[in-house]
């Protein structure tokens, strides 16, 4: 009767413990779900302030890029002028090199003739030419001939002076204008180059503000992710309770059948002893001289105990390379435990109820687990998975269960599982958040 009245107070006390914690629990679950609403609407109002910057900023942009391209394009037409330039140059050159061959070829035929008629006096070779004549007609036609040569001379005198004269000066405009080319080029490569300039310092701005919308975009996720974790808690806790009562009655149970198993045995071997006792001691009356010590029962049977278990579990296998703590980035709400190996698995650290399996921009494949443990709230929560986790919403599980594989989905650099504690409900400055590790030790 007294066993009774124990088991009904401490199943009684167990009831209303569990409703006091979910009650507390449930409303500072509402408040801080309005609280997020709240701060939802503020970071939503910043993030439009944020985008008017940036078309202002965007704006600035595309006329740089404009004049970027107009620039580039100048550049472009003054780099082609200046190849036909040079090939000009070029052309130029093969066709004085022929003419100064051929003015160097009849300059020496000339300062031949030159030299002969310095020689002979000049004179007296054309009187002798003419005098030398067999008749009036050759006579004429020896005039003629020297004539023809010396006009020939001299208009080839003068063609090469005038192709030299011609070619120098084409030369020297074309270099000119190859300098002033060269100058245009250096100058419109300068303004391409303080534009280049503004642009790196007009997407440094725009970067900055993508930053700042990112973090606003993230901020706000958070805020709608915290929302439906809140949410979703609020019924994860209410099964999870229901869960643990549940369980706890079962263990009562078993633990009062064991109980009754034992003393039924502890009783039937009292019996049988006491039998055999009553049998030795009929024998011995009726044809034995003496009395014999009465034997000592066999101690009554004890129920095996039972197997030692630990709340929580390691989730994973690896090395932690990262504990709970403040880094340089920030803190470090968790412990990260990495090992080589595309199927690493992953399992709940504890029985409980899911209360989000999902993908998040910074957590990737990522399960929530509420747990109600000797009448204490908590929630693990397991990062990066690899792909979809192996669990849903809702979903009743046992410590060990596999959830999925480490990997590197969300904002990671590199498999891992990112393993998080937190004792109580989970909230979105991490408030409850505690080192797993004594935990798990």
């Amino acid at each position: 009767m007294k066993r009774k009245l124990v088991m009904a107070t401490l199943s009684l006390s167990l009831v209303f413990s569990t409703y006091t914690v979910s009650a507390e629990t449930l409303s500072s679950i509402k408040e801080k779900k309005e609280k997020n609403r709240s701060e939802q609407t503020e970071k939503q109002g910043e993030l439009k302030k944020n985008q008017n910057q940036q078309d202002h900023t965007l704006d600035q942009i595309q006329k740089l890029e404009s004049s970027i391209d107009k620039t580039l394009n100048d550049i472009g037409n003054k780099k082609e002028s200046i190849q036909e330039t040079k090939a000009s140059i070029e052309k130029l050159k093969k066709e004085i090199d022929v003419l100064e061959k051929r003015i160097k070829e009849r300059d020496a035929l000339l300062k031949e003739r030159v030299t002969s008629m310095y020689e002979s006096g000049g004179a007296v070779n054309y009187l002798d030419v003419v005098l030398g004549s067999k008749d009036f007609g050759d006579f004429l036609d020896r005039v003629f001939a020297l004539n023809v040569i010396a006009e020939q001379d001299k208009a080839i005198l003068e063609e090469h002076k005038q192709d030299k004269e011609s070619v120098e000066k084409k030369k020297g405009q074309v270099e000119s204008e190859l300098l002033s080319l060269n100058s245009d080029l250096t100058e419109l490569e300068g303004l391409n180059q303080k534009l280049t300039d503004q642009k790196k310092q007009k997407n440094a701005l725009l970067a900055q503000l993508e930053t700042e919308e990112d973090h606003l975009h993230d901020h706000i996720m958070q805020l709608d992710e915290t929302n439906e974790l809140l949410s979703a808690q609020e019924a994860a806790i209410k099964a999870e309770i229901e869960r643990a009562k549940r369980e706890e009655a079962e263990r009562k149970k078993r633990e009062a059948e064991a109980r009754a198993a034992a003393a039924a045995a502890a009783e039937k071997a009292r019996e049988e002893a006491e039998a055999r006792e009553k049998n030795k001691s009929n024998s011995g009356g009726s044809g034995g001289s003496g009395s014999s010590p009465s034997p000592t029962p066999p101690p009554a049977p004890t129920p095996a105990p039972a197997p030692v278990s630990r709340d929580f579990i390691m989730p994973s296998q690896g090395f932690i390379t990262s504990g709970f703590g403040n880094r340089s980035a920030g803190m470090h709400y968790g412990m990260d435990i990495a090992q080589g190996g595309s199927t690493v698995p992953i399992v709940a650290a504890a029985s409980g109820t899911v209360t989000r399996a999902y993908y998040s921009s910074s957590y990737g494949n990522v399960v929530y687990i509420t747990h109600y443990i000797n009448g204490q709230l908590y929630t693990t929560l397991y990062a990066h998975m690899r792909s979809t986790p192996a669990v849903s919403q809702g979903q009743s599980v046992s410590q060990g269960t596999f959830l999925g594989y480490q990997g590197n989905t969300g904002a990671s650099r590199g498999q891992h599982l990112h393993f998080e504690l937190h004792k109580g409900p989970w909230n979105g400055s991490k408030s409850n958040a505690v080192d797993p590790r004594p935990y798990l030790q």
